[in-house]
């Protein structure tokens, strides 16, 4: 079984606003995105808001239109891309967030995006715990990520917090376990 099937086959176990963390390696992270934005919430006929502090939107959206995945219930928080003073152009389906330290304005394009498309269901993925890690405090992200994922619960919303194995500490770990119902941990494919 490849990658992408096993992270869809595993998310469609999970009941609605479920929240699982997803360990990954460097090699796994375009398959794991395919599985969930693709063959996941394909499935289960839902949004995806992507929140990206790691890679910049533009970045992923590129990757999705070569793997020719339709990007129309496809929305990007980005958090990255100014940090970086990218001088890509921004699709239409991405809103900007000044920097991954902006953990409030995270939340609040969240709920915005929550409420524009209000009636679908939806899965959060949080692309990465690491990255905000090296931009936050630990334990303002800890308050974060209970308030965020608790929040994505209110609404039935599905949440993936991805979290890169190469760089995960004890906190990280820690604090994945209490915010998540469930780890998805990849074989090696």
């Amino acid at each position: 079984m490849g990658v992408p099937s096993e992270v869809s086959d595993k998310l469609l176990k999970l009941p609605p606003a479920s929240a699982v963390a997803v360990k990954l390696r460097a090699e796994q992270y375009f398959d794991a995105i395919q599985g969930m934005v693709d063959l996941f919430a394909k499935k289960k006929d839902l949004d995806v808001i992507y929140v990206t502090t790691t890679v910049p939107a533009q970045s992923i959206i590129n990757a999705l239109e070569v793997l020719e995945i339709p990007l129309d219930h496809i929305w990007f928080v980005d958090c990255i891309s100014q940090i970086m003073m990218s001088t890509e152009k921004r699709h239409a389906h991405t809103i900007q967030v000044e920097s991954p330290t902006m953990l409030e304005n995270i939340m609040l394009k969240v709920e915005f995006l929550m409420r524009k498309n209000e009636g679908r269901s939806a899965l959060v993925i949080l692309d990465s715990i690491n990255s905000l890690a090296i931009h936050n405090n630990m334990k303002i992200l800890s308050e974060f990520l209970h308030i965020l994922v608790n929040n994505l619960r209110s609404h039935g919303a599905y949440t993936a917090i991805f979290s890169m194995q190469e760089y995960e500490t004890d906190e990280i770990r820690s604090m994945l376990v209490l915010v998540s119902d469930e780890t998805l941990e990849l074989t090696d494919g």
